[in-house]
């Protein structure tokens, strides 16, 4: 069966890590887990070492100081690469992501290249939201498409799966974005090179415990990075 790895970044994530670790894995022998832990104050790091000695499908990269989701993520890729996984995921561990959806995007990525869990597709699939990071989330949504012309309904997701070619492809040390941005970029890298996507329909639940990292900086980030990347592809430099 395919290799299938998992890489989710951590920074706090104490109160759900074992749960959610445990829950991915018991979707399939076939799939491992990796935690990139940034130096977590409450101790993540530390539950995912005891986890990582009981059990050989699950790895865990330790990093000195908080740096990012962007940089955490290319650091998995990389990891995913160089031990040759054939589907790598993308998942935050505060289950806002349902491990339950594993298989359907397990199945559907045999005929795509990338596929990305959507809240918006099929009307807006999202639990718990106030109304004005909805509206914030979907208006982005929108923008990132018109500005972009990627068919794409929720560019800013991050409960995704590719195919390892779509990485090998992609200069991953130009990528450098992070948050809603980052999600935008590695779609629209692999759109414009001609891979196949497609948009599975999710339910998006609000975090169940601990804080959620949203921040200006990284809604700013995202408003910029769609021109950049427009720009980039008109020059060539993608």
């Amino acid at each position: 069966m395919p290799k299938t790895l998992v890489v989710t970044p951590t920074y706090n994530e104490a109160e759900n890590i074992e749960k959610f670790i445990e829950q991915v894995l018991s979707k399939g022998p076939e799939i491992e887990v990796l935690v990139v832990d940034d130096n977590s104050p409450d101790g993540t790091g530390i539950i995912v070492e005891r986890l990582v000695a009981q059990n050989p499908r699950i790895h865990l990269i330790s990093r000195a100081k908080k740096m990012g989701l962007g940089t955490a993520y290319v650091e998995g890729f990389r990891y995913a690469i160089s031990n040759k996984f054939d589907y790598i995921f993308e998942m935050d561990a505060d289950f806002s992501h349902n491990p339950e959806e594993i298989p359907n995007f397990l199945k559907k990525i045999e005929s795509y290249d990338l596929v990305i869990g959507s809240r918006y597709t099929n009307g807006v699939r999202v639990i718990n939201w106030p109304i004005r990071r909805l509206i914030l989330s979907y208006g982005a949504n929108v923008y990132t498409r018109i500005i972009t012309g990627m068919p794409v309904k929720d560019a800013t997701g991050g409960f995704k799966c590719f195919r390892r070619k779509v990485l090998e492809a992609i200069d991953l040390d130009k990528i450098h974005s992070n948050g809603y941005a980052f999600q935008i970029e590695m779609n629209f890298k692999a759109y414009s090179k001609g891979f196949k996507l497609c948009e599975h329909p999710i339910i998006f639940a609000e975090r169940q415990s601990g804080v959620s990292k949203m921040s200006k900086k990284i809604v700013y980030e995202a408003v910029f990075m769609v021109w950049k990347l427009k720009y980039h592809k008109i020059i060539g430099k993608l």
